[in-house]
């Protein structure tokens, strides 16, 4: 994508936190003509999307999909992994992480939030002080890259406290902004449930959710009641791997998916990370030059997809009608940061090209 592209596109080009922007190959991919999903060609397609989410996830775990935003399986987590007379932890960062919780307490179980200021992100000696003091829970959810404020947990450090002060908690992550972005090792890190919808890293539109579940939360999942139909985990990821969904997916995005997922492989994950991470040096590094500020002060807790920038006073309005003049979207910052700090998603198939097409609109 390039400059010119951006002048002679027949719509706005996304860098939006989600949905961002649909790689014509794939738009071409999900206009193809329908077939059942029974017959045979399409059961194979299931399988191998299935097959190719563990390389995504880096697990050896089952991986499967649903036709739901991520917001189910935040649900879905809490209904098949927290007993109901059991606890969760939240590690609340923002408004995600806000409504994670929100979602456990709708479900009837008992919540308790571990919050941290907008703009940071949690420290694993804190959690590790809160475990120590209260280790009491049946899950641990944490946000990995908050969205709203364009933070990034330190993961790996934080699961590693969840298993060595409270060991029989499960670590349930939130990794919807950071799936094919970030780091993620789901094996490794010892991550017993993550999720993602298709409209961010991964560069397709909404509809479909990813996820991952670890032996010992299918293990735990068995043994809790009322988990649901449609998202009952022990269920849902034998029979999607099988090659038989539950209930009828949404073709045409599976086929996009099975084609992006192919597309990921050959740029190489750890290529597509490191692009991700250029994205945002590039971003940030405008917004400096420019008299703005990075909204995350600590420069290890930035998202490598979505940068949030302090607008120390500028008109956000103007920014975005001058980015949607020049045929771009950005956003202008998420609720109580509307208007004051604005958020540029620089993630899924952007390039370095893309973006400072956009760069140089906002001038």
């Amino acid at each position: 994508m390039t400059t010119s592209l951006a002048a002679m596109a027949d719509h706005p080009i996304l860098f939006l936190p989600g949905p961002t922007e649909v790689d014509a190959e794939l738009r071409a991919v999900m206009a193809r003509p329908l077939v059942g999903h029974r017959e045979a060609e399409f059961v194979t397609v299931v399988q191998d999307v299935c097959a190719r989410l563990r390389d995504l996830f880096v697990t050896d775990q089952p991986a499967a999909f649903e036709t739901c935003p991520a917001t189910a399986l935040m649900e879905a987590g809490i209904r098949n992994l927290v007993p109901r007379l059991g606890r969760s932890l939240h590690l609340t960062a923002g408004a995600f992480g806000e409504r994670w919780q929100a979602i456990a307490a709708s479900c009837g179980r008992t919540t308790k939030a571990l919050p941290v200021p907008l703009g940071h992100a949690h420290s694993p000696a804190a959690l590790r002080q809160a475990l120590q003091a209260d280790p009491d829970f049946a899950a641990v959810c944490i946000t990995h890259n908050e969205t709203s404020t364009g933070v990034i947990e330190p993961l790996r450090e934080l699961a590693a406290v969840v298993h060595e002060a409270a060991p029989q908690a499960l670590v349930l992550v939130d990794v919807v902004t950071s799936l094919a972005g970030a780091e993620l090792r789901c094996a490794e890190w010892g991550i017993d449930f993550a999720f993602a919808g298709t409209q961010k890293c991964l560069a397709l539109p909404p509809g479909l959710c990813v996820y991952t579940a670890s032996a010992r939360a299918l293990m735990r999942a068995a043994t809790i009641d009322e988990r649901g139909f449609l998202l009952d985990l022990p269920v849902a990821l034998a029979e999607t791997n099988a090659g038989k969904t539950i209930a009828t997916p949404c073709v045409p995005l599976v086929w996009a998916l099975q084609r992006q997922l192919q597309r990921i492989a050959t740029e190489g994950l750890p290529q597509r990370i490191a692009r991700h991470r250029a994205l945002r040096e590039a971003t940030m590094q405008w917004a400096t030059a420019r008299g703005f500020a990075p909204f995350v002060a600590d420069a290890d807790a930035r998202s490598p997809s979505v940068s949030c920038i302090d607008a120390r006073g500028g008109d956000v309005a103007a920014l975005a009608k001058r980015a949607t003049a020049a045929g771009f979207k950005i956003d202008q910052g998420y609720g109580s940061l509307r208007g004051k700090a604005f958020r540029i998603g620089h993630m899924g198939d952007h390039d370095l090209a893309s973006l400072r097409a956009l760069l140089q609109a906002l001038g």
